[in-house]
């Protein structure tokens, strides 16, 4: 597997590191912070994404995207975590994406696709029910009415399950586990405060009606499928949000100067700067290679995406904590962007598996 981006690859990561340090700088998620903004994101921007073709890396040509797969859309990740961008990347490009090319139909296709692809419809995943991610826990019914289903069932920390055009519900018949498109509407959805300002809901769904038309298929192994990509992903997005917080940290060593001399020049702080740049470029190379891995349909995927996520994690939170403790008191403060980075690496850890459970799923499928 690749391990050195290609030529498209970075162009496309060069195109994206660009556009959001233009257009979608720290201070335009402090904005929608402080507007407590009603989306949670810009519409704007995530039509202007649209165009640059970035919500078809994971759509087939035949239905109006590139295929240009994960390692194309986790350089778009991880320029967006350079700038902490809240986007539906996650939540539609690569999630609502996936799971319509894996399972839809060709009318699902042919009805989600094209406005998912313009940037006109937003879809979430609605899979976890508890504090933690457990996506083999699922409680959610559906229970056969007819010709349709009646779901019954709650889902929690929804990626922008609030301001969805369309929920993809992950629910139990029986012994197995189905998908399902429900409209936004139909269920009971409440925003939830998050410690990163960014969109997650409580959804609750009470007799809400679905016909036929609206089973996604695949079941658990699209899932699955998907939420690796998933992983792998918002990996992308947490080494871009470790990146930049070292950068940053290290921009402010050479600059702090205390007895004279700048405080990058004291041992200890160099041996603790030494510390990230290490993670972080070993970070680099395992989401790369997950990323490729996917792409490529490796047997050893799964391995890798675990590896790739429990990484991230710990590399997020160390440059998150190193950068705010480096900072000093002043990185302590809401004026001051180093601590934003330091509270997305706590919501990012979580969701879709903690460090506990991606080494717990990396030790079983290597058969400890």
């Amino acid at each position: 597997m690749a391990l050195i981006l290609n030529e498209e690859a970075q162009m496309v990561r060069d195109t994206a590191l660009d556009f959001f340090r233009e257009r979608s700088p720290i201070t335009a998620m402090r904005k929608l912070r402080d507007d407590n903004d009603p989306d949670g994101f810009s519409r704007d921007l995530w039509r202007q994404m649209a165009e640059l073709g970035w919500t078809g890396f994971l759509v087939n040509e035949d239905d109006g995207g590139s295929a240009f797969g994960m390692t194309g859309l986790t350089q778009v990740m991880e320029a967006a975590g350079r700038t902490l961008a809240a986007t539906p990347l996650l939540s539609t490009a690569l999630l609502g994406a996936s799971l319509l090319s894996i399972g839809g139909t060709k009318g699902q296709k042919a009805d989600y696709l094209p406005r998912l692809l313009a940037g006109e419809h937003i879809t979430a995943l609605a899979v976890d029910e508890g504090s933690r991610h457990a996506p083999d826990q699922i409680g959610t019914t559906a229970e056969r009415d007819g010709a349709g289903y009646r779901l019954n069932g709650q889902k929690t920390f929804v990626l922008d399950g609030h301001i969805a055009d369309t929920l993809i519900v992950a629910a139990r018949t029986g012994d197995a586990v189905m998908l399902f498109l429900v409209p936004g509407e139909a269920a009971s959805r409440t925003r939830l405060s998050m410690v990163d300002s960014r969109n997650a809901a409580l959804i609750r769904f009470d007799n809400v009606l679905v016909g036929p038309d609206a089973v996604l298929g695949g079941g658990a192994i699209a899932l699955e499928l998907a939420l690796d990509r998933a992983r792998v992903g918002l990996a992308a997005e947490m080494l871009g949000s470790a990146q930049e917080a070292f950068d940053r940290t290290i921009q402010y060593l050479k600059d702090r100067k205390q007895f004279g001399v700048a405080i990058g020049s004291f041992q200890a702080m160099k041996h603790r700067a030494a510390e990230m740049f290490c993670e972080v470029e070993i970070t680099r190379s395992a989401v790369l290679a997950a990323a490729s891995a996917l792409d490529q349909g490796s047997n050893d995927a799964a391995a890798l995406v675990a590896l790739a996520k429990a990484k991230a994690n710990a590399t997020l939170y160390l440059c998150g904590n190193e950068g705010v403790q480096m900072h000093g008191g002043i990185g302590m403060t809401d004026e001051h962007e180093i601590g934003f980075f330091m509270k997305r690496s706590r919501v990012a850890e979580v969701s879709f598996g903690d460090t506990r459970f991606c080494r717990d799923r990396y030790a079983g499928i290597m058969g400890y």
